[in-house]
């Protein structure tokens, strides 16, 4: 029997650890294969290919990213064959079974739950020509009538065969993110999340697990990201782990985690920010909001003080990059709640601060007290929401023309400088001006089009001027600033008009040849040539004292020359001033 297991990845990038597990549980008893696509992988290319691989029994992996186009893709293979037998698991179709096995009448069985048990028992009915009616966790279609067993009894993780030693995947694993749980379960009850809807927190075999990332490693992973919904839940294993990782650990790896930050001892980031390289590990932190009654009417305990906290002291490390999770359109948040929410955690100036939108997950909690908040969302994957009792269309349309603007001017980290001043000076609070700027941005059609680097600097300038804020010739060395600052080379052409005369620069560079002094001790030790400074230097000339800003953050009117040098070696940028006599 010639047996499949597929899914549509978000990205190529990322791989499916559940059909890995699938594939892992069959053998030794059946030989099944991996097939992973995209959702941007035009459905017809996904069925050719598939349908090469003379499958007996095609598996998909369902999730709300993907099932839509699943769903093209299940039709016509069952138009092309129709005696393939289809089988659906995953987070998407455990619930509302009923519903999906009516509006798709190409399935022959969906998995319900935990599937890798499951699915062995019905490779193994299939192929034996026997009943499926006593395999717990499968419904099906039975002379007309559906026919839905219930779960089966949560699996031994302990048991479970590891999932990383395949041989095909070996060639990719330096080019992709490698996914592993150590767990399964959630401790907390979040109504808006599927974790909350499973009793517990079940632990894989730590050891194996070692065994795993040890092989992982060896075999040239580079980013290692672990699923487990609450990775510091017991903050002894996590310890032992964060402990394993540093010794063991190879150069260029980076582990990413999923923490409860409110939970997490101050002795612990103690620890890490001792003992972790830098860049080793990075943590993803959901906050979705600091709204009291928002959390409390979605069952979420947080401690917003100890949060805070936290962040604070990783940052302070400067070991651990952070990603910050925040949720539009939770119960009883409104505009002006979100827009506190939103400044909030800005306040902390995380690394990332990610802005995304409730999706009203089949099961989940939200989405079965829908009618309590007025809750109006689409009828189809991702179930985002379009409004509720408290926060209308119009207002989420506000809100994502600020996540637009909040990826490309603050997550990307092309101008942190040129923000910080703006938020900090210019604007009543930092939502504030990424609102306007959104808002500014989406009118003119920005949002449905590329940009290339100098695109982003120019249409900043354009909204500011338009704008009217004060200070603007300061604002615009800070963005020369930020924009030289971040090249690795020395760019052709920069976006502002040059305000250096060829004179004044061949007389500036004359004069450091001779005193070198003058830029200090390390512009001295680069001993540079005339020469080399104008193949691989720009000088610009700004209206304030570059060395104090950056010292105080103290705007003081004076006259600098910029100089920044763009080592071919090194590959960075090195920022240099002196002030004009």
């Amino acid at each position: 029997m010639n047996i499949v297991v597929s899914t549509l990845n978000a990205k190529y990038i990322h791989t499916s650890l559940a059909i890995r597990y699938l594939k892992a549980y069959a053998a030794p008893e059946f030989d099944v294969k991996l097939a992973e696509y995209t959702i941007k992988d035009p459905a017809m290319n996904i069925v050719t290919d598939l349908y090469r691989k003379k499958p007996d029994v095609i598996g998909f992996s369902c999730y709300i990213w993907n099932i839509e186009e699943t769903i093209k893709v299940i039709k016509m293979l069952k138009k092309i064959n129709p005696e393939l037998v289809i089988i659906l698991g995953g987070p998407e179709v455990t619930y509302d079974v009923h519903e999906w096995l009516e509006r798709i009448p190409e399935v022959d069985f969906i998995v319900i739950g935990e599937g890798e048990e499951t699915f062995k028992d019905l490779l193994k009915a299939i192929h034996d020509g026997e009943s499926t009616d006593e395999i717990s966790g499968v419904a099906f279609r039975k002379e007309a009538r559906l026919k839905i067993n219930p779960q089966r009894n949560k699996l031994n993780l302990k048991e479970l065969p590891t999932p990383f030693r395949f041989e095909e995947d070996l060639p990719h694993l330096s080019k992709r993110v490698t996914y592993i749980e150590t767990s399964r379960g959630c401790p907390f009850n979040c109504q808006f999340c599927l974790s909350s809807i499973e009793v517990g927190v079940r632990y894989f075999d730590r050891e194996k697990i070692k065994d795993d990332i040890r092989f992982l490693m060896d075999h040239g992973a580079k980013t290692i990201k672990f699923v487990d919904r609450t990775f510091n839940i017991s903050r002894s294993y996590a310890m032992e782990m964060f402990q394993f990782l540093i010794d063991e650990h190879r150069p260029g790896t980076v582990f990413q985690f999923e923490i409860t930050a409110d939970i997490m001892r101050p002795e612990v980031i103690d620890f890490l920010n001792k003992n972790a390289p830098a860049g080793l590990f990075r943590f993803e932190i959901g906050v979705q909001s600091t709204n009291d009654l928002t959390n409390e009417l979605v069952k979420r305990k947080q401690n917003f003080a100890k949060l805070q906290r936290t962040v604070m002291m990783v940052k302070e490390g400067g070991k651990i990059d952070q990603h910050l999770d925040l949720i539009a359109g939770l119960p009883e948040e409104d505009y002006h709640s979100f827009r506190k929410t939103f400044n909030d955690v800005f306040e902390m100036r995380p690394e990332e601060l990610q802005l995304g939108f409730l999706k009203m997950l089949r099961g989940t909690g939200v989405r079965i007290r829908a009618a309590e908040h007025d809750y109006q969302y689409m009828d189809h994957s991702p179930y985002e929401i379009l409004g509720n009792n408290v926060l209308s269309f119009d207002d989420i349309t506000r809100i994502k023309q600020v996540e637009d603007v909040l990826e490309k001017y603050w997550n990307d980290h092309r101008m942190n400088e040129t923000v910080e001043y703006l938020v900090t000076h210019s604007f009543d609070t930092p939502f504030d001006f990424f609102q306007d700027f959104g808002t500014y941005w989406d009118e003119r059609g920005w949002s449905r089009i590329g940009h290339q680097l100098e695109d982003l600097f120019k249409r900043l300038y354009d909204f500011l001027q338009d704008a009217n804020i004060e200070e603007l010739p300061i604002i615009e060395a800070i963005m020369k600033y930020d924009y030289l600052r971040n090249q690795k080379y020395k760019p052709r052409k920069p976006w502002w008009e040059d305000l250096v005369s060829k004179q004044d620069r061949a007389t500036f560079y004359q004069e450091i040849v001779e005193n070198p002094d003058a830029l200090g001790a390390e512009f001295r030790q680069l001993q540079l040539q005339e020469k080399e400074l104008y193949k691989h230097t720009v000088v610009e000339k700004i209206p304030f004292d570059l060395e104090t800003y950056k010292q105080t953050g103290e705007i003081i009117q004076q006259d600098t020359y910029l100089l920044v040098y763009f080592d071919p070696i090194e590959r960075q940028a090195k920022v240099f001033s002196r002030k004009v006599s």
